[in-house]
């Protein structure tokens, strides 16, 4: 048997849907007009550089005030509850420019920008661009497919909205902790068959070297920590390899329990982002979906959102097997997606 708690974790992380809607206050922050100020001086300051959005630092980016809160921020993030959201940014009143320094600046305080493609885009453009959800190459995130419950590659995924859909899109997070109580409860067998490795595809973003598959289980037990790993489709998609392992009815039982019990609105928490708000979750405790959506004719008015994904000083350990997807396993220096190609960038259109 691979290593695996015996007993329900408890904490901060292990929450339950309806009871963080009812604690909104928590993690839920309108800002300000002083820290709205605060933001937009900074932003002027470091545009006045003339440097790409991909090289804001905590130091070029100056939140004499905010920085306080963001630093209580970081702390709720690796140990709290998972996840926050700061409503009120004005992102009509501003170019693409401005909010994207704003977004980025926010994020350089709480960690380092980590690529998102084998691009090297820091700053990610999550709309729908045609793609087939189908199709074992493309990225959900460019499609208007629901998303389902997973993880990105990285400590931290944040989001800025731009613009919402016209119907759907809603945000919907979930405690990987609380999952994995309930099926410890439940169906101990299957909560076990999690923390065996299991093959997921990369999508066509291969670092050099490497299978076009990685080997890492959905949950991972280490040092104290429950951590979790998961893209369902990416899952299904990676059966396709000859050489990648192939799911038995075990593996398959126990994926599609942790999927109901992720969909159990019971368990999740749903939210829908507003132009301006900016949402941040923690990948190794939190599972993060998006509903499909219908969006607006007119391409000037269509979803839009901003993405960053970081690394965090401070934070925990992850298992060796991690090195497969992040490379580099250095605490505030490790995720991302990184290939020969690689030019680390922040497009902002």
């Amino acid at each position: 048997m691979m290593d695996m708690p015996m007993t329900a974790i408890s904490g901060p992380s292990a929450w339950l849907g309806p009871d963080m809607a009812a604690r909104m206050r928590e993690w839920f922050v309108t800002l300000d007009t002083d820290t709205i100020t605060e933001l937009e001086a900074a932003a002027a300051h470091f545009l006045s550089l003339g440097r790409d959005v991909g090289e804001i630092t905590a130091k070029n980016f100056p939140l004499p005030r905010f920085s306080a809160h963001l630093k209580g921020m970081a702390d709720r993030l690796l140990n709290g509850c998972g996840f926050e959201v700061l409503h009120g940014w004005p992102v009509e009143q501003h170019d693409q420019l401005t909010n994207a320094a704003v977004f980025c600046g926010i994020g350089a305080h709480l960690g380092s920008a980590r690529s998102q493609n084998a691009a090297g885009h820091v700053l990610g453009h999550v709309r729908d661009v045609g793609m087939d959800p189908d199709d074992p190459k493309a990225r959900i995130y460019q499609t208007n497919a629901r998303q389902s419950f997973h993880t990105d590659s990285a400590d931290v995924v944040a989001l800025l909205c731009l613009r919402d859909a016209k119907e759907g899109g809603e945000s919907l997070l979930v405690s990987a902790v609380s999952v994995f109580n309930r099926m410890l409860d439940e169906a101990p067998d299957l909560a076990a068959a999690l923390f065996a490795p299991i093959a997921t595809d990369r999508r066509g973003e291969v670092p050099e070297g490497m299978e076009e598959w990685m080997t890492i289980p959905v949950l991972s037990w280490y040092e104290g920590r429950l951590s979790v790993f998961y893209q369902r489709q990416y899952i299904e998609s990676a059966q396709r390899f000859d050489g990648a392992p192939k799911l038995d009815d075990r593996q398959r039982a126990a994926l599609d329990m942790f999927d109901v019990l992720c969909d159990d609105p019971g368990m999740n928490i749903q939210m829908r982002l507003e132009p301006g708000d900016m949402q941040f979750v923690y990948n190794h405790s939190q599972l993060h979906d998006r509903t499909g959506f219908t969006d607006w004719p007119d391409p000037a008015q269509r979803r839009h959102l901003f993405r960053l994904w970081l690394s965090m000083p401070d934070d925990r350990p992850l298992p060796p097997v991690f090195s497969e997807r992040y490379g580099s396993l250095d605490i505030g220096n490790r995720g991302g997606i990184i290939t020969d190609q690689t030019r680390l960038h922040a497009p902002i259109d």
